[in-house]
């Protein structure tokens, strides 16, 4: 079957949104969500009972459409830097106009706050203020210095704290798991200003590796680690893991190798290829989850 012209442009379309709203990401925070729901907030474990809480939907779509949205508008502010870190991704997100761009940011936006509104007025002002957030880091604090990657990571770990105040579940083990996630995604996103080192300076971003160097920010980053380890070994002496124990015990080597392979590290490549083991060792976290209770 031949496919018109009309018809290639519509998927050269779609496969650019789905690009520019990064639809692996969204597809991670669903299961995230869904996961620590039913494995570590909920009060008791009754997974068929969590899941069929209309509520618990509309916050998990409402996180979707908001972390959508803010990714359209990063993307919107950022595409001089992703032309040079990124080319090949950014000409293929560049089949949007940025007037759809921003009229897909409106839309997420409104049904975010709409199916917010309709779990309860603190949600939706939750929502509200996240949002704001998102706009406020993509237009002016990402290029600031350290304060970016601060609020960066507490803004990918928010969508945890919605499910958490969902279910007024605020315990010690939440708050470690909550620390170690931070930890992870704030090394993370250390890695990429190291990767992106020659777009952020040509554009002027305040990164640590533009103001300091490579060196000290992988100084600040071998630190950062060494933080995360004492949080992990808190998490295995204190708190009862069930099997997913066993992954963190795993990920201690990992790390290990982490820290290694960062002070080898030269060139882009060897950050991209940091980036990845992270994002492979979150992923790898999540889905464990479902092992805290086997």
């Amino acid at each position: 079957m031949k496919i018109s012209p009309q018809q290639q442009s519509l998927l050269y379309k779609l496969f650019s949104l789905f690009s520019v709203v990064r639809g692996y990401n969204l597809a991670v925070i669903v299961l995230a969500q869904l996961l620590s729901a039913v494995f570590i907030f909920a009060p008791e474990f009754a997974p068929m009972q969590t899941l069929s809480q209309t509520t618990l939907w509309l916050l998990v779509f409402a996180s979707v459409a908001c972390v959508a949205a803010g990714y359209i508008i990063n993307n919107f502010f950022d595409t001089e830097k992703d032309l040079i870190n990124r080319p090949q991704k950014t000409l293929l997100e560049q089949h949007i106009s940025p007037t759809t761009k921003l009229g897909v940011y409106f839309v997420l936006n409104t049904l975010m706050a709409v199916m917010a509104f309709w779990v309860s007025v603190r949600a939706a002002l939750f929502f509200v203020f996240y949002a704001l957030l998102i706009a406020l880091y993509s237009y002016k604090i990402e290029r600031m210095l350290f304060l970016r990657n601060l609020l960066s990571a507490f803004l990918a770990i928010a969508p945890f704290l919605a499910i958490a105040l969902y279910f007024r579940n605020f315990s010690a083990l939440v708050l470690v798991f909550a620390s170690y996630l931070f930890l992870m995604i704030f090394i993370r996103e250390l890695v990429k200003d190291l990767e992106n080192l020659q777009g952020d300076l040509t554009l002027n971003y305040k990164t640590l590796p533009v103001v300091y160097g490579r060196v000290p920010t992988q100084l600040f980053i071998s630190f950062l680690t060494l933080v995360l380890l004492g949080n992990l070994w808190v998490l295995l002496q204190r708190f009862d893991l069930g099997v997913m124990q066993y992954y963190f015990w795993i990920s201690l080597p990992v790390w290990l190798l982490f820290l290694g392979l960062l002070w080898k590290a030269t060139q882009k490549k060897h950050y991209l290829s940091l980036h990845i083991l992270l994002k492979g060792l979150i992923l790898c976290g999540i889905v464990s989850i479902v092992l805290l209770k086997v």
